[in-house]
């Protein structure tokens, strides 16, 4: 197997939405062994420690929730991305979705500099693709791959250096989208796989077509993986569940196909809430879920018990 230089980013951004937890996902993910899951299949892991937001001066917003913070995590996040990019495989140990304007962004603009185009996998119940224009709760974390796609209305965050085009975004397992995200969605050229088309086809058809496209244009994949992906029987961990999710075999496929495209970047783990968790299970299962990606197959697993 080859083996890589795993980067381990904490980014406890615990600012995206008014219910509080998040902030406790990454020493959930250490203490649930993700160094030595990943030591262990050969990988070289490096822990950077706990990122810290810059401090921003603006003013609050009447509507959005946090944005001062929001922006400043945005800031120093797009910075820690581009940093570890250059020494491994950065994996961001969440926090909640927000984190990724600024993991996203800074993995965009590494991409740039490298001269190949990044895509975006985004395993979510959402589609996280407001605006702080349409967005019905003011929470930003249901706003990132609006941000990153460089959709108006984020004059607040920093300008992007390299904005992602829709159609570099697939979307799998989608269940729970507001119409003001639909109507933007049906305008663009995202791969959009919701549950229905997964119960009809399986996850592996639209993942290897959207994988497909990556390879053909010589470009590299960020995966952005919610816990809410996730089915909640499975993953009660998290603020936003949505019943009728991935199931564990499919999660572990898709990240056995992930590992074996090879053509994986980087990594965000977010919503994990521990303060929800069930004796540690969703955390360690979304640990198992970033061995797969990273070259354990479903075989090599250790058996747990919770």
């Amino acid at each position: 197997m080859d083996t890589k230089s795993v980067i381990l980013v904490g980014a406890g951004m615990d600012v995206g939405k008014r219910r509080q937890g998040c902030r406790m996902g990454p020493d959930a993910y250490r203490v649930a062994g993700i160094a030595e899951a990943l030591s262990d299949l050969g990988h070289t892991v490096t822990d950077l420690g706990d990122t810290r937001p810059d401090t921003v001066d603006m003013p609050l917003h009447d509507h959005l929730f946090a944005l001062p913070e929001c922006v400043g995590w945005t800031l120093a996040l797009n910075r820690v991305a581009q940093q570890a990019a250059q020494q491994g495989l950065p994996i961001f140990l969440g926090g909640d979705h927000a984190l990724s304007m600024g993991t996203v962004s800074g993995m965009s603009a590494h991409a740039q500099q490298i001269g190949r185009p990044l895509f975006v996998l985004w395993l979510d119940a959402h589609s996280d693709f407001h605006t702080p224009n349409s967005t019905g709760s003011g929470n930003l974390h249901g706003t990132p791959v609006a941000y990153f796609t460089g959709q108006p209305g984020f004059d607040a965050f920093p300008a992007l250096d390299a904005p992602i085009p829709t159609d570099r975004v697939g979307m799998i397992g989608l269940r729970s989208v507001d119409p003001a995200e639909r109507a933007a969605l049906e305008k663009d050229r995202a791969m959009l796989a919701d549950m229905r088309s997964i119960d009809e086809h399986g996850i592996k058809a639209p993942l290897m077509a959207f994988l497909d496209r990556v390879r053909a244009a010589n470009g590299i994949l960020h995966v952005s993986l919610d816990v809410d992906f996730l089915d909640p029987a499975i993953a009660p961990a998290v603020g936003t569940t949505v019943p009728g999710g991935a199931t564990e075999r499919e999660a572990h496929l898709a990240m056995e196909l992930l590992h074996e495209s090879g053509l994986v970047c980087s990594l965000d783990l977010v919503e994990l809430n521990p303060f929800l968790d069930e004796r540690g299970r969703t955390a360690k299962l979304m640990v198992d879920l970033a061995a797969s990606l990273l070259g354990r197959r479903i075989f090599d697993r250790i058996t747990r018990s919770f």
